[in-house]
């Protein structure tokens, strides 16, 4: 009996459940990771804007 075939075909669908298995993983870490680095972002954000108005009111003074 002829089992190639069935090597043929063990293949496509093998790959097709660790595609499925590898997409649920990398979801889970890229919406951490995403949260994380927005977080970051707006930490950073609120610096700069304290920064900003740190600079305006320096301007000011120097202006009178």
């Amino acid at each position: 009996m002829d089992w190639s075939w069935l090597f043929i075909l063990a293949c496509p669908l093998m790959m097709i459940v660790m595609m499925f298995g590898m997409r649920g993983m990398h979801g889970h870490g890229s919406k951490s990771k995403q949260s994380e680095s927005e977080q970051a972002i707006q930490e950073e954000l609120s610096a700069l804007k304290v920064q900003n108005e740190l600079m305006k009111e320096e301007i000011q003074k120097l202006k009178q």
